[in-house]
């Protein structure tokens, strides 16, 4: 019913930046939080940022001043903007967002197939 598809993850290197999106469809009456996660080869998946309805923004420490979530509500899309980007960046990043959908009026969270960003030094 609901679908999340990521784009934009790439091969870089250390230093340069990538945009990811994240585009929602389905039967959706409304989006709620979104955000970003990733997850490395043997490491747990982790926060990395979401964003509120309203614009209110969360970061982990390891990507403040680098990386910006924002989001676009019409479009049902959430994006991430990564500059200067570290090997430790890389990971496989996932979208997650928080959907309402229509029928039934059922509120839950989906998550992306993931896109992989690669760094390298």
């Amino acid at each position: 019913q609901v679908q999340l598809v990521e784009s934009g993850g790439g091969l870089v290197q250390a230093g340069e930046s990538l945009r990811l999106s994240c585009v929602a469809s389905g039967n959706i009456f409304r989006i709620n939080v979104m955000g970003w996660y990733r997850q490395a080869p043997g490491q747990h998946r982790e926060l990395v940022a979401t964003i509120s309805t309203g614009g209110t923004t969360n970061y982990a420490d390891s990507v403040k001043g680098r990386f910006t979530i924002s989001r676009d509500s019409a479009k049902k899309t959430v994006y991430l903007q990564m500059n200067s980007l570290k090997p430790d960046d890389t990971a496989v990043y996932y979208c997650r967002m928080e959907i309402t959908i229509r029928y039934p009026h059922a509120t839950d969270n989906y998550w992306g197939q993931g896109t992989q960003v690669t760094v390298s030094s």
